[in-house]
């Protein structure tokens, strides 16, 4: 253990007790090089916000999915494993400063650093975004067969109610998206960090990219249970 760490380790102890850790309330995932360049960021690096549980101290501070970490009080973030163990290390009610990129732009959040007491309390992650529920309408696009949802589809599937988007019902075998290990049953709530809410729309924005040049389209994918993460897809 490093002695700066066991230095802050050894003063919480005397003053509390016991040791407390710095919480953020985000669910995080890898910069790719895929999802970078289709969320302009240059070189790759950051946390990818994937999910914000409604309890935590992210998104009062206006933190949203979809943003990338940077930098957390002052310390570079270069890739996902550097943000957790900075905010644990983080005394918690300090007011963190946060540098993110949002749809290419950089800007700075404030953050009251809450205490990571359970880790259960980071389970309730929920995409903000509403979908438009219309009749389902089968689409096809990257490999994918996609619905509408409906009441009956969200039963079949047993997807809950606050997931919404356009379905999944089936992946091509040798497509990208089954490399991904997109599944039937998953739900595609935005495309491009925009909220999507027919299959049709899907496919017309999936069109859009192709026509404007773009190489790889992100979508941010909920399972049934609302448990979100960003895949990348190139268009090529």
């Amino acid at each position: 253990m490093p002695s700066k760490t066991a230095l802050a380790v050894i003063d919480q102890l005397r003053q509390f007790k016991e040791v407390r850790r710095g919480w953020l309330g985000v669910r995080i995932q890898q910069v790719t090089d895929e999802i970078a360049d289709s969320l302009s960021i240059k070189p790759a690096r950051g946390a990818l916000i994937a999910g914000i549980d409604d309890k935590g101290p992210a998104k009062p501070a206006g933190i949203e999915p979809g943003d990338v970490i940077v930098k957390f009080d002052g310390q570079d973030i270069k890739e996902m494993r550097d943000l957790p163990k900075i905010v644990a290390e983080t005394p918690v009610g300090k007011d963190v400063e946060v540098t993110i990129i949002r749809k290419g732009n950089e800007e700075k959040k404030i953050v009251k650093l809450g205490r990571l007491e359970d880790e259960k309390k980071q389970a309730a992650l929920t995409p903000k975004k509403d979908g438009v529920e219309e009749k389902t309408v089968v689409k096809k696009a990257l490999g994918l067969d996609l619905a509408n949802l409906t009441d009956e589809l969200r039963k079949k599937h047993n997807i809950k109610d606050k997931v919404k988007g356009v379905l999944i019902t089936g992946v091509d075998a040798d497509s990208a998206a089954a490399e991904k290990r997109l599944s039937p049953g998953m739900v595609i709530a935005e495309v491009q960090q925009q909220p999507v809410g027919s299959a049709a729309e899907l496919q017309q924005r999936i069109e859009k990219l192709k026509k404007d040049g773009k190489k790889a389209v992100v979508l941010l994918v909920v399972t049934p249970d609302g448990d979100p993460s960003f895949v990348a897809l190139s268009l090529q």
